[in-house]
C-alpha cells in the first residue's frame, strides 16, 4: 500500500480572539477609580510555509482537521488577554491552494514560500480602551470576532525540470534509477509505479531534477488508469522524455504507436504543447529492441524529436541523453524571465469609498455590507444596551443611516448587516449633546414602561395615608357631640 499522497481536503478554523473586560476599579477610600478592564487577545492564524523535508500530503490525510489557538480573554486591573499561537503548517515544495470550487487561492512553489490561508479574529477591546470624554466609565465591553473558517483543497504538482512519460513497463523508474540516486520500486508488471518518484542528476556543472510519472494509457486525461491523478505533475517539467519500450510483445504495440498515443493524451490534457520533447527508446540491449529502435529512429528525426537509443541494463547511450537533458534545461532556464524581488504594492483608499454598500433585496429589505460595521457588529454584545447604543453610534458616523434614507429605507423596514437582522429606527446622530447615562444602559432604547414610577408610587402612598375630606369632617362633628353630653353630666 503506497502512502503517498498528493491531494487533500483540509478543515481549517482560525483562532477566535478574546472578549475584552467591562471592570471598574476599586479600592479602600476609592470606590469608583475608572474602568480598567483589559482587552482581548487576538486569535491565531493558519498559514502555509514551504519545507524542503516534506514530500507529501500524508500527513493532512489523516489529520484534516487544523485549528489554531483562541485568543485570552481580557481582565480588570487593565490586564490585556494573551494572543493565541499561530498553527504553522509545512507543505512539499509544488502545492496548490484551492477552494472546493477550484479557484487558486495560492501556488507554493521555492522554499520559505509562505501563505496565511485563515486569519485569526480580532480580540475585543475593554472598557478602558472604549472610555473616552463623554462616556467616561463604559459598562461594557467588545466580543472577540471569530476567526476565519474555510475548506481548502492542497494538491501537490511535482516541480521537476525533466519529466519521463511513457506507457507501464517501458523502463522510467529504471531509467531514474540508473541516472541518479532515487530507488523506486521496479517491476515486470504494468503499473509498478504508482507514486512520482524524483531524482536529482548532476553532469558536470550542471544539476536538474527528474520525475518518473506513473505509466499513461489511452484514456488517462479522462480518468482510466493512473494518468489522471498523476498527469498534473509534469505540468511543471521544462523537458518531457517519452521513454518508448522497443522490446514489447504486446500486439499492436510500436514506437510510433506509443509515441502518438502519449501526445494525444497530453495534448488533451492541455497545456504541455510548448515544453520541448526528447525520446529515449529504451531496452536497446534485447536484439529485437535494438533492430526496431534503428528501423524508427529516422521517422521519429523526421517529425523533429531527438532521438537517443539507451539500455538501462547496460547503460548504453545513458551519457549521451543526460548531456542532451542538461542543454535542454539549462536553456529553458535562460529563456525564462528572471525572478523579480517581491514588491510591495500599496492600494490606497478612494476619496469617495465610504467603506460599506447598501444593496436592496427583492423581498423590500436592506443588506448593509463591509469589512468594518460587519466586524463591529460581530463584536457587539446585543445583551448590553450600552453596547448597541454605541455600535448605533459608530454606525451613523461612518454615515450608514444617511445611506439607509437615501436609498429609501422607512422606519420599521427590515435591515441585515452580517448574521444580525434589525427593524431600523432612524436615531439621534451620535455626535453633539449626547450624553450616556448609568452604566449599562442607553436612554434612546429605552421603552415607556406601564410600571409606576418612584415619585408616583410615593404619592400614591402618601394620598393612602391621608383621611378623605368627609371622613374628617364627620369625626369632627363627632368629638362636638361627646364634647356636649360630657358638660351634661359634669352639671
Amino acid at each position: 500500500m503506497t502512502t503517498f499522497v498528493d491531494r487533500v481536503v483540509l478543515h481549517m478554523q482560525a483562532g477566535d480572539g478574546g472578549h475584552g473586560c467591562a471592570s471598574i476599579h476599586r479600592e479602600k477610600f476609592k470606590p469608583f477609580g475608572g474602568p480598567d478592564g483589559g482587552n482581548g487577545g487576538h486569535g491565531g492564524s493558519v498559514s502555509l510555509v514551504v519545507d524542503p523535508q516534506v514530500t507529501t500530503l500524508l500527513d493532512f490525510h489523516f489529520r484534516p482537521h487544523l485549528k489554531a489557538e483562541n485568543g485570552k480573554g481580557g481582565a480588570g486591573s487593565n490586564r490585556d488577554g494573551a494572543n493565541g499561537h499561530d498553527l504553522v503548517i509545512k507543505v512539499p515544495n509544488g502545492t496548490v491552494v484551492q477552494t472546493l470550487d477550484g479557484e487558486v487561492l495560492a501556488d507554493l512553489v521555492g522554499v520559505g514560500t509562505t501563505f496565511e490561508a485563515a486569519r485569526g479574529g480580532r480580540g475585543g477591546r475593554g472598557n478602558a480602551s472604549l472610555a473616552n470624554a463623554r462616556r467616561k466609565a463604559p459598562g461594557f465591553a467588545e466580543l472577540g470576532e471569530p476567526g476565519d473558517r474555510l475548506d481548502v483543497v492542497l494538491e501537490l504538482k511535482s516541480v521537476a525540470d525533466v519529466g519521463l512519460v511513457g506507457f507501464p513497463s517501458a523502463g522510467k523508474s529504471s531509467l531514474i534509477a540508473v541516472i541518479s540516486a532515487a530507488k523506486p520500486k521496479i517491476a515486470d508488471y504494468p503499473f509498478t509505479t504508482l507514486v512520482p518518484n524524483l531524482g536529482v542528476v548532476r553532469v558536470d556543472n550542471h544539476t536538474f531534477t527528474v520525475a518518473d510519472v506513473p505509466g499513461l494509457i489511452p484514456g488517462a486525461a479522462t480518468g482510466r488508469g493512473l494518468g489522471l491523478e498523476f498527469l498534473r505533475h509534469v505540468e511543471r517539467c521544462a523537458v518531457l522524455v517519452h521513454v518508448v519500450d522497443t522490446a514489447t510483445l504486446e500486439p499492436g504495440r510500436d514506437p510510433l504507436a506509443d509515441i502518438d498515443a502519449i501526445e494525444a493524451e497530453l495534448t488533451q490534457y492541455g497545456g504541455l504543447a510548448d515544453r520541448p520533447r526528447l525520446v529515449a527508446l529504451n531496452k536497446i540491449d534485447v536484439p529485437d529492441g535494438r533492430d526496431l529502435a534503428e528501423i524508427v529512429r529516422p521517422d521519429l528525426e523526421a517529425r523533429g524529436f531527438r532521438v537517443f537509443e539507451v539500455s538501462t541494463a547496460t547503460r548504453e547511450g545513458l551519457k549521451e541523453l543526460m548531456f542532451a537533458m542538461a542543454e535542454v534545461v539549462e536553456q529553458s532556464r535562460q529563456a525564462a524571465p528572471p525572478a523579480e524581488p517581491t514588491r510591495i504594492v500599496i492600494r490606497p483608499k478612494a476619496v469617495d469609498d465610504a467603506g460599506f454598500t447598501i444593496d436592496v433585496e427583492e423581498d423590500g429589505s436592506f443588506t448593509v455590507r463591509g469589512v468594518r460595521p460587519e466586524r463591529w457588529v460581530r463584536q457587539t454584545n446585543f445583551d448590553n444596551d450600552e453596547a448597541i447604543g454605541f455600535l448605533a453610534d459608530r454606525l451613523a458616523r461612518l454615515g450608514v443611516e444617511e445611506k439607509l434614507a437615501k436609498v429609501g429605507a422607512k422606519p420599521g423596514d427590515l435591515v441585515r448587516i452580517g448574521e444580525r437582522e434589525f427593524d431600523w429606527q432612524p436615531t439621534l446622530y451620535a455626535g453633539v449633546d449626547f450624553v450616556p447615562g448609568n452604566r449599562g444602559t442607553d436612554v434612546r432604547l429605552e421603552e415607556k414602561s406601564t410600571r409606576a414610577s418612584a415619585a408616583e408610587r410615593l404619592a400614591a402612598r402618601k394620598a393612602r395615608r391621608q383621611r378623605p375630606a368627609d371622613e374628617l369632617e364627620a369625626g369632627g362633628l363627632d368629638a362636638d357631640l361627646s364634647d356636649d353630653l360630657d358638660d351634661d353630666d359634669l352639671d
